[in-house]
């Protein structure tokens, strides 16, 4: 089952005198919170931040909450974590949020081997990598496009197309 609400950063400093606070965004771009009507304190969605207003500054996200008007008051929220969520989010077809990758079967998707579960996605800068785990084995994988057959979250699926080395037993059944 997904979870409704995420995370979607960290704030790490205020900004300027009036409690403006610098979120550190774990999301593809600042930008892209940019469409959350509200931030939460807590992964249930109980304790909303009162997003007044957010911009794009130098790669970060500059937010301003209810009832944080000084430097005083934004330093009691330096480290909290914020979550968004999901339904203010519009994904473009085809885009996933990484926490929905994780746990999914991964198959080869031409011959339907199962490779393991993926456990943990690592942000590099050319690309994202998969990190896989079958028993004691562990794989990564490139998020390449054109190595990625088919992702299906709801099946609880994601259909590799790996080049021969990737997986140490490829052609074995597991």
């Amino acid at each position: 089952m997904k979870k409704r609400f995420l995370e979607a950063g960290k704030i790490v400093r205020t900004h300027g005198v009036r409690g403006e606070l610098c979120l550190e965004p774990w999301a593809d771009s600042p930008e892209f919170l940019c469409q959350v009507k509200d931030f939460y304190f807590d992964s249930q969605g109980r304790q909303p931040a009162g997003l007044k207003a957010a911009r794009v500054h130098k790669g970060r996200l500059l937010i301003t909450l209810q009832g944080v008007e000084t430097i005083e008051q934004g330093d009691l929220l330096r480290g909290k974590v914020l979550y968004l969520d999901r339904e203010d989010i519009a994904m473009e077809e085809g885009r996933y949020f990484l926490q929905d990758l994780l746990g999914l079967k991964a198959i080869d998707g031409e011959t339907g081997q199962n490779y393991g579960t993926v456990a943990e996605i690592i942000s590099a800068p050319a690309n994202d990598v998969y990190r896989i785990v079958n028993g004691e084995e562990e794989y990564l994988f490139p998020a390449v496009k054109h190595m990625l057959k088919r992702i299906d979250p709801e099946a609880g699926v994601i259909e590799l197309l790996p080049i021969p080395g990737i997986f140490d037993n490829d052609g074995e059944e597991t």
